[in-house]
């Protein structure tokens, strides 16, 4: 069994910062690649930044140059660093990742519970 737990969600006014935390705990052999999606009501859930094992980072037109997702391998973890934030950015993100649950078994996406952002403008 795998879990993953999201901190750091809240509300904060237009232009200000957040940074949400995951971290994976469980049956892990491996994770292939960790990231973050969000939700705003009414809308599809859409990807927001993803990062590999090797470091390679990947993310949406509308966060580039804003939002910066880092990793810590040891801790199984994801952040994402999320600066001059806009009220297009109230969501509920989510944390997921693609895991190797034990050797010789192909990797699995788990997805963690939410967390809320909330911009004000």
């Amino acid at each position: 069994q795998v879990q993953l737990v999201e901190s750091g969600g809240g509300l904060v006014q237009a232009g200000g910062s957040l940074r949400l935390s995951c971290a994976a705990s469980g049956s892990i052999f491996s994770i292939v690649a960790m990231g973050w999606y969000r939700q705003a009501p009414g809308e599809q859930r859409e990807l927001v930044a993803t990062i590999t094992s090797g470091g390679n980072t990947n993310y949406a037109d509308s966060v580039k140059g804003r939002f910066t997702i880092s990793r810590d391998n040891a801790k199984n973890s994801v952040y994402l660093q999320m600066t001059s934030l806009k009220p297009e950015d109230t969501a509920v993100y989510f944390c997921n990742a693609a895991i190797v649950p034990s050797m010789a078994f192909p990797p699995r996406d788990f997805w963690g519970q939410g967390t809320q952002v909330t911009v004000s403008s």
